[in-house]
């Protein structure tokens, strides 16, 4: 059984509720195949004396609870008619509403289910779970939303047998910027070159984790980017779904080139923003690609200035872009042959999706002659800390005159070498790229 740090969120928003007698539902969203279902089903069976799950996709005939009147008694009647088994006990049950994105109706219902003290809910929405119909009502004020990834680094550490033991002392070199032992150096490096090639899904992980066999989780993988092109299919309107898969299989083809700026043109010849964005809205939308805008200026709040016109795209999984490369991929990585722009790529890819998981956003910059760029930026104490990521061991001209800008405190290299700081810039291995929000820049 996997670990996952989404049982703590949960653990304390049952005891936060509780606490705080807060009338507030718990939707967790994110894509499909990251852990959602899994995950909330162990927390319910073990954290609660009964545990009721709707899953509206698998049982769409579940719909019609939430048909009539949606007050917590009628709809906990209407489900023990389905369910002859359920038992609703006072102030220990744990009401599990999975697929929401297929039962709009469910959705409106959590403002009322809530309000009573007996029962917790929890939902769960993938793809566009947040795009409901238009008859059906959000429940502002009376839900919580979270969103769930595949597992982090920490989290494949943990997979691996290594327990907490890597991460705390990532920690204390992070504190003290004491270089690490070569040889410890080197492993985690290698560790980390696993975790891009097999990603984060937890399907992957356990068959990687279970065989140690590349091949069985080369299979797997090509399973879950199959069943994510079947579920563009599926799910997509029919005027985007084309042109949504041909997006999605692009960018690897994107994240070949040296500037990795999106490109309609690699997705189709000719192809143009008009043709080719209400696709990509979709992709993101149902979690499966994050986009990285340009800023115009990179000043505090970098939202305010983004460039939408300017984008990077990078896959929800590292260990699917590579399998959209092909087997061969596995080996060049976690051998470190890889050469060339596709190595930049990558690394980027998986420095981004660190980021996410760590909670930051996504940003870069290029000046106007292109002669610097930061591949990341994000907000910090009213600031903004660039992120420059070496494929190589090269050097660092864009980051080092970044920080010679007026009220820029730090930032961070991210390379394949060891801890370290000068002036303001510290220099990180790639596997502690998730506690760059971590260090104090004052």
């Amino acid at each position: 059984m996997l670990k996952r740090k989404m049982t703590d969120q949960l653990l304390a928003w049952k005891s936060n509720r509780r606490q705080a007698h807060e009338p507030q539902a718990l939707l967790v969203k994110g894509a499909r195949q990251v852990g959602k279902t899994y995950t909330i089903t162990q927390f319910g069976e073990n954290a609660y004396a009964s545990f009721i799950s709707l899953n509206f996709i698998e049982h769409p005939e579940l719909k019609s609870v939430f048909e009539g009147p949606l007050t917590p008694q009628e709809i906990k009647e209407r489900i023990s008619l389905f369910n002859s088994g359920a038992s609703f006990v006072p102030g220990d049950t744990l009401l599990f509403l999975d697929e929401i994105q297929d039962c709009p109706k469910a959705r409106t219902a959590l403002k009322f289910l809530a309000q009573d003290p007996d029962i917790d809910v929890i939902a769960s929405g993938s793809l566009l779970g947040l795009n409901y119909m238009n008859d059906s009502s959000i429940p502002v004020g009376y839900e919580r939303q979270i969103e769930m990834f595949g597992l982090d680094f920490e989290e494949f550490l943990w997979a691996l047998g290594l327990g907490d033991t890597p991460f705390d002392a990532f920690r204390r070199h992070l504190a003290t910027l004491e270089p690490f032992n070569q040889a410890i150096l080197e492993k985690y490096l290698r560790h980390f070159r696993q975790y891009i090639a097999v990603g984060g899904m937890p399907a992957v992980v356990s068959v990687y984790v279970d065989s140690k066999n590349y091949g069985k989780t080369y299979e797997v993988q090509k399973q879950l980017l199959n069943t994510y092109l079947d579920d563009i299919a599926k799910f997509a309107e029919a005027n985007v779904r084309n042109k949504a898969r041909e997006c999605y299989l692009s960018v690897p083809r994107q994240l070949a080139k040296e500037n990795t700026k999106f490109r309609y043109g690699l997705v189709e010849k000719r192809g143009t923003a008009r043709k080719f964005e209400t696709a990509l809205d979709w992709l993101r939308d149902a979690n499966l690609v994050r986009y990285c805008y340009a800023v115009k200026t990179p000043e505090f709040p970098l939202k305010a200035y983004e460039d939408e016109s300017k984008f990077r795209l990078y896959l929800n999984d590292t260990g699917l872009l590579c399998a959209m490369f092909g087997f061969e991929m596995m080996a060049a990585l976690i051998e470190d042959t890889l050469k060339g722009p596709m190595k930049g790529g990558i690394y980027e890819n998986a420095i981004a999706c660190s980021l996410v998981k760590a909670g930051l956003s996504l940003h870069y910059w290029m000046n106007k002659g292109a002669t610097q760029e930061i591949e990341f930026l994000f907000d910090k104490n009213a600031g903004v800390v660039p992120v420059e990521v070496k494929a190589g061991r090269g050097s660092t001209a864009s980051l080092d005159a970044f920080l010679e800008r007026d009220g820029v405190e730090a930032g961070y290299k991210l390379h394949a070498g060891n801890v370290g700081k000068v002036g303001k810039k510290f220099s990180l291995p790639y596997f502690m790229s998730s506690l760059v929000g971590e260090v104090s820049t004052r």
